[in-house]
């Protein structure tokens, strides 16, 4: 086989390999830096718990659609993401919970409403679908409605940065200097749900969050500054994407689980060589020593 017939052929030849890449290209320009922001507001476990909270919606929309509409279910899922992040948020607001322990309850009855919903209307196999995601499924409206969350979130990223990133480190300094921050934070978490709405799209409610968080830890292990760990974590996550959809084709494995199983291979790389790995640690450069 050529570098041709193993790199570019599964894209030129089939639509539905092109489709699942520009997704992954998508997920990962948007995606990745959100899961930056999260790793440094240690929000790490809440965008996992997000990402089961969108099963019961998408489960809804599976039934009113009748069949495993993309788009439908993707709609679900933001209805019901955003009701468990605002009662989430005042639970802990209302009550001496914190925010995580308020999160982690909703997620648990969301992921188990949602199960329940797909066991009693469909089968094992739609169950399986909605759980682990069908990346080589998404059709023209899915794509369409991943690429403008994709566009909304760089756009909202780019107008709120400076607020964020203040929030993010000091959110005394921006209360003090009469900054709207729990604004942002809504606004911030309205984007962790979109995002994640993309993500179920192609990789399920159980894997969404991985092109999110995964290449989020990888590009803390390369680098300290913020825009360029949010340019690491985007071309990460579709580096990942890119190489999981051919290892998937090639193997006859399935494609989400082995997108995600490349960024862990990225990943535990990262954890050896990076900058800020092991081998750095316990070996540094002779220069380095004193």
């Amino acid at each position: 086989m050529t570098a041709y017939d193993i790199l570019l052929a599964p894209f030129a030849d089939y639509g539905f390999m092109r489709r699942a890449l520009i997704a992954c290209v998508c997920l990962g320009l948007g995606s990745g830096p959100i899961g930056v922001f999260l790793m440094l507001r240690r929000m790490s476990l809440v965008g996992d718990a997000m990402s089961h909270a969108v099963l019961p919606g998408a489960a809804v929309g599976y039934l009113i659609a009748g069949s495993l509409s993309l788009t439908a279910m993707g709609l679900g899922g933001l209805v019901a993401g955003l009701s468990v992040a605002l009662l989430s948020g005042f639970v802990s607001r209302a009550t001496v919970l914190q925010e995580d322990a308020s999160f982690a309850s909703f997620y648990l009855t969301s992921l188990a409403l949602g199960v329940l919903i797909v066991s009693l209307r469909g089968s094992n196999i739609d169950l399986l679908h909605v759980l682990f995601g069908t990346i080589l499924a998404i059709d023209a409206s899915a794509l369409y409605l991943i690429g403008a969350i994709t566009t909304m979130t760089v756009i909202a990223l780019a107008l709120i940065y400076r607020p964020l990133v203040a929030e993010c480190f000091d959110p005394g300094f921006l209360r003090a200097i009469g900054g709207r921050g729990p604004v942002y934070h809504f606004v911030f978490l309205l984007l962790v749900v979109l995002n994640l709405v993309a993500s179920f799209q192609a990789l399920g409610t159980l894997m969404a969050v991985g092109l999110m968080m995964l290449p989020a830890a990888i590009a803390q292990l390369w680098s300290r500054s913020l825009p360029s760990m949010m340019a690491i974590a985007a071309l990460t996550a579709t580096a990942s994407g890119y190489i999981g959809l051919i290892a998937s084709y090639h193997l006859e494995f399935a494609s989400g689980p082995t997108i995600i199983i490349t960024a862990s291979t990225i990943y535990v790389v990262s954890i050896l060589f990076a900058p800020s790995g092991v081998i750095r640690r316990f070996y540094p450069s002779p220069h380095l020593k004193g």
